[in-house]
């Protein structure tokens, strides 16, 4: 009986502990981002194509992610400026067609909140960086009768470190990112 009882709560612990796969609902997340235009106003913008998976337990309070954006898929509601991103300039799109995010680390900060440490690939140069977190809440879809997690991912990154696009008074080199996704588990 003994054996049993340790047997269960061995398995027990061992799901509550359990890793699933989770990837973004594309219809219902953004990838965003922000930098100051003349010292006077911001202009803001987003990457329309990219993949999304992570590994987390059902609270997703421990989130392992890895990221490919197509850079191509730059947007900030002005063809003109994009076509600019888009050129050697800055994102070199046809050189480095794709930038890459992964997860090195994870620090759960509070209830619903957490630092995430990761490498950041863009224009061909790797460095680390720090996002916030804060998981918005896990619910079971009613219709797929999977779990569902919202959250959002801020931070901030100096894009001249990347080697995108020169430091400027008319452009700022700081970049400050807002993520907002839906994770489905798989």
């Amino acid at each position: 009986m003994k054996n049993k009882l340790f047997l269960l709560i061995l398995l027990s612990s061992l799901a509550v502990g359990a890793q699933s796969t989770w990837t973004a609902d594309k219809a219902h997340s953004k990838i965003g981002f922000a930098v100051t235009h003349l010292l006077i106003s911001e202009v803001d913008g987003n990457f329309d194509e990219f993949e999304i998976s992570a590994t987390a337990g059902d609270s997703f309070m421990d989130p392992s992610f890895e990221v490919s954006i197509n850079t191509a898929s730059v947007d900030t509601d002005n063809e003109r400026r994009d076509g600019h991103l888009k050129s050697a300039d800055f994102f070199d799109v046809e050189a480095h067609p794709t930038m890459t995010f992964k997860t090195t680390s994870v620090e759960k900060t509070g209830d619903n909140t957490f630092k995430m440490m990761g490498d950041l690939t863009m224009h061909g140069v790797t460095k680390p960086v720090k996002l916030e977190g804060k998981v918005n809440g896990v619910i079971t879809d009613q219709r797929s009768q999977k779990l569902k997690a919202g959250l959002k991912l801020t931070g901030t990154l100096d894009r001249t470190e990347f080697g995108v696009g020169e430091a400027s008074a008319a452009i700022g080199s700081e970049i400050d990112l807002t993520i907002n996704l839906e994770m489905a588990q798989q």
